[in-house]
């Protein structure tokens, strides 16, 4: 129960600061780094509307690791807040 209050502390705060940082309805730049190996990337891919986000995928030199950017227009910090909460619960997922 600890890591779920402390996780929506972080939630609540990163609201606030999602209200103050962007004007809403506006454009957010999700990143995630995936392990290159990961079944999830397309699972993360699915949360997002492939008409309305544009996607960037960068491998590691390695290839061991992809960045994964998505910028999209989301109508209020409720939206980014959800998605990386989906984003979360996906294995090898790693939310900047």
């Amino acid at each position: 129960m600890h890591s779920n209050t402390s996780s929506e502390d972080f939630y609540s705060r990163f609201y606030d600061q999602l209200l103050e940082s962007q004007n809403w309805p506006g454009f957010y730049l999700f990143k995630f780094i995936v392990k290159s190996e990961s079944p999830h990337l397309e699972d993360l891919k699915s949360f997002f509307d492939p008409k309305e986000a544009m996607f960037s995928e960068k491998k590691s030199s390695k290839n061991t690791f992809t960045s994964l950017s998505i910028k999209i227009k989301m109508s209020k910090p409720e939206q980014v807040i959800d998605i990386y909460k989906k984003s979360s619960k996906l294995e090898g997922i790693i939310s900047l």
